[in-house]
């Protein structure tokens, strides 16, 4: 309701726009009537383009039907009656309009609440100095208003130059009759003069007299004639310089819309790629295509008007005729807003896995206003390399060269009345085969780009225009395997964010400076776990990037795509972005809400994590992202040497995403009990307690007739850390792993902790949800350290294994 209270308190040209986006496909009434109802349902969790929400959108209308019906029947009173019989028409018309195709009805609803909010956007944010999202919009705004008051303009002077042209076709007209008028006077001295010669003239002066008569008369016509053709070409020549002035404009106002309104709108949609906010403006570019499509088409009518006038009355110019050159220009003006405005709306996915489904869209924003769908065009999707969409650019390509199969890549592009977009959206497609390039060097098959090719021909004006148009979708890598997914990741993201004005296709820079480059990295994080990059944060990840932990001033440093992605960072066997991305990923799968609320300082490394936990109280920890394991967070804690009486700081071996998987961190966390603080001196239930999960009382026994068990985290030599009383005969000391049992690759030094079942299972055998991970992370309790040699057991005996009494 507070959406629609705001929405009629708008100004009013933006209660105009309003207004227009409902109609008979959504009445204005069922919005104002129904407006808590409307705004409460979940609009932006139904894709109108994915199938498998039809059943839910199904329901959402069959509910809103019968709130329309509910909300008519309470309408009582004569001065109701005529609101009551519209509200029922309106639940009977979107039964009958809607009931086959749900989702199209949240298509409309979705895109009259857009317009609410981006309006009310625009009216609530006044205009700002400042850069930034907050101040972009009012600026849009302000060159939203200017081209519309160029449009304005383009209007009046389509319609003088129209009221021109009707006058100019009446005096034709009338010069036709009036010439006319002169042939039956010429035919008519021929008659007289002609009866002379064969007959002679009974009266010969009567003759004379006559045919001076008529001499003089067509003298007088033709004089006038002369006049009038003169002022006829004077016309010409006007109308002419009107529409020359008139085309000198589009081509000013066609140029802001398309390569300044829709290309910053394609520079949004690849950097969002990124993680960068999107501000979707498309259908008010669009507002401003179709209004220069029925102005281009206006003055074409009235050129093609002009070049039949010319010919029915062929008089020669005053000057060089330019008919023909303003034909020329305003048919290319016609095919270049057609051919720039067939865009991708929904970008495939940039990193493509082979024989897996996935959907695009692509949408012509003029389609409607020129009536293309009349013919409804086939659109057509193949996928080419780098070097055939170079050779494409540059009209080289081979017709019919591709480098890959796709399947389900054709579809009929489709007029939706209410939104007035022509599009068509490909839901199942499939890459079934890809076709590489050789490669040079170290290049990998996740450097290699390709892209998709939308292709379709579009007639205007019934047949009168054939135009066929292409598009590329942003660059695709194509992988077969999980394991390349963060490589070609790395490959998209610097594509994305570092593509240079007028670049030769798909070509980037091979070095940035590293501003820009934290920029990419926050864009990304935030986008994926919600809460940004902290300046110091920043401060870590160029030293590690740049191979110097000691780094202070980095802002005109350049970093290059090998340190990014390609060479291995010291004493590792992986790439900075590779690391990133795991820690990315653990981030936003296991991470994500403590991240959030600040409970994780992440981007530390292990000297500075040891100097500032030293200087708080025994039992402060801190989580840290491991330098050494991929995708790994480590707890670091200070405590007391038993010995010495020092402090010492200690950390437990990494935690990954398979430990998530078996239990969550605020769980180990609490079940280990020396860690007191959350640095630097949060109590950690009060940071992490909301995340605990719930502890069961008794022993809950499972729908099989066997216990679950539960996994708590140990470290060797805490005893304290049990947080229930333990059966009789289960030991709760552990002795510490030795040292090759410690992966070389993890932090070191470092504790290793182990995760020990709590609840044993009333029969034999190990339930199937205790993870063999967790069963090799165990270590043997005192009584059992002993040597023993396992080659030599048999499978057999191991399942033939009863507990002993």
């Amino acid at each position: 309701m507070a959406l629609w209270m705001k929405a009629q308190n708008l100004p009013g040209e933006a209660l105009k726009q309003v207004q227009a986006a409902y109609g008979e496909h959504f009445p204005i009434e069922v919005r104002h009537f129904l407006a808590p109802w409307i705004e409460e349902k979940p609009w932006n969790d139904i894709d109108p383009d994915n199938l498998s929400h039809e059943v839910y959108a199904s329901e959402l209308l069959t509910q809103l039907t019968q709130e329309i019906e509910l909300k008519a029947q309470q309408m009582s009173g004569n001065e109701n009656f005529l609101m009551k019989l519209k509200l029922a028409d309106a639940a009977n018309q979107f039964r009958c309009s809607y009931s086959s195709n749900p989702l199209s009805f949240v298509r409309i609803i979705k895109h009259c609440l857009n317009t609410e909010v981006k309006l009310i956007h625009m009216a609530e944010n006044p205009p700002m100095t400042a850069g930034g999202l907050g101040g972009e919009m009012p600026i849009m705004l302000d060159r939203h208003q200017e081209i519309l008051r160029e449009l304005e303009v383009l209007r009046r002077r389509t319609q003088e130059t129209e009221q021109e042209l009707t006058k100019m076709q009446m005096e034709q007209e009338s010069f036709v009759l009036q010439y006319q008028e002169s042939n039956k006077l010429q035919a008519q001295l021929h008659q007289l003069r002609s009866q002379q010669q064969t007959s002679g003239s009974p009266n010969p002066q009567v003759t004379q007299e006559l045919e001076a008569k008529i001499i003089q008369q067509k003298e007088v016509v033709d004089r006038i004639l002369s006049q009038r053709a003169l002022a006829l070409q004077r016309m010409r020549v006007e109308l002419e310089e009107g529409h020359e002035k008139t085309f000198g404009l589009l081509h000013n106002v066609q140029s802001k819309v398309l390569d300044e309104e829709l290309i910053q709108w394609k520079t949004q949609q690849r950097l969002a790629g990124n993680g960068a906010p999107f501000l979707n403006n498309l259908d008010e570019i669009q507002e401003l295509c179709e209004a220069m499509a029925e102005i281009i088409w206006q003055n074409r009518q009235q050129i093609k008007r002009v070049e039949m006038l010319r010919v029915q009355l062929p008089i020669p110019p005053l000057n060089v005729d330019k008919l023909s050159q303003l034909n020329d220009e305003i048919t290319g003006l016609l095919s270049s807003l057609i051919t720039s405005t067939f865009i991708i709306e929904k970008q495939p996915p940039q990193v493509m896995k082979t024989n897996t489904k996935f959907t695009s869209t692509v949408r012509l924003l003029v389609g409607g206003k020129l009536n293309v769908h009349m013919t409804p065009p086939q659109v057509k999707v193949t996928i080419i390399s780098e070097v055939q969409a170079n050779a494409l650019l540059k009209n080289e390509m081979t017709k019919g060269e591709v480098s890959g199969e796709i399947l389900n890549n054709t579809g009929t592009m489709e007029y939706h009345q209410a939104t007035r977009q022509l599009s068509v959206s490909f839901r199942n497609m499939q890459l079934r085969k890809i076709k590489r390039a050789e490669k040079k060097g170290t290049e990998s098959v996740m450097d290699e780009k390709f892209s998709l090719l939308f292709q379709s021909q579009f007639k205007v004006g019934g047949g009168e225009l054939v135009f066929q148009v292409w598009t590329l979708s942003l660059p695709v890598v194509v992988i077969v395997h999980g394991n390349q997914e963060p490589h070609a990741w790395a490959t998209v993201t610097w594509d994305n964010a570092f593509t240079e004005s007028g670049r030769a296709l798909f070509a980037v820079p091979e070095k940035v400076v590293w501003p820009d480059v934290a920029e990419v990295l926050n864009c990304k994080f935030k986008a994926a776990v919600g809460r940004g990059l902290l300046e110091d944060n920043v401060r870590f990840l160029a030293g590690k990037a740049f191979r110097n932990p000691q780094i202070q001033d980095c802002n005109n440093m350049l970093l290059s795509w090998s340190q990014f992605c390609k060479e291995p960072l010291p004493e590792r066997n992986f790439t900075f972005w590779e690391w990133f991305y795991a820690i990315m990923k653990l981030t936003r799968e296991h991470l994500r809400c403590p991240w959030n609320d600040g409970s994780i300082l992440g981007f530390v490394n292990r000297k500075h994590a040891e100097e500032m936990l030293l200087s708080r109280s025994k039992g402060t920890f801190l989580l840290r992202f491991s330098d050494s394991e991929l995708g790994g967070v480590t707890i670091a804690w200070v405590q007391e040497d038993p010995q010495t009486e020092q402090k010492e700081v200690l950390m437990l071996q990494p935690f990954t995403h398979k430990d998530f998987a078996i239990r969550s961190l605020a769980d180990r966390i609490n079940d280990l009990k020396p860690l007191v603080y959350l640095y630097p001196d949060i109590p950690k239930d009060q940071a992490f307690s909301k995340y605990y999960t719930p502890v069961t009382e008794g022993v809950p026994s499972s729908s099989n007739g066997y216990v679950k068990p539960v996994l708590v985290t140990q470290v060797p030599g805490w005893t304290e850390n049990s947080t229930m009383d333990s059966y009789p005969n289960t030991p709760l000391t552990f002795h510490a792993p030795s040292p090759a049992d410690v992966g070389s690759m993890r932090d070191t030094p470092s504790v290793n902790s182990t995760a020990s079942s709590d609840y044993f299972m009333n029969q034999g055998g190990l339930n199937s949800e205790l993870e063999l991970a967790e069963l090799i992370g165990m270590t043997l309790p005192g009584e059992m350290d002993i040597s023993a040699d396992y080659s030599p057991i048999d499978v057999n005996d191991l399942l033939s294994y009863t507990k002993p009494n």
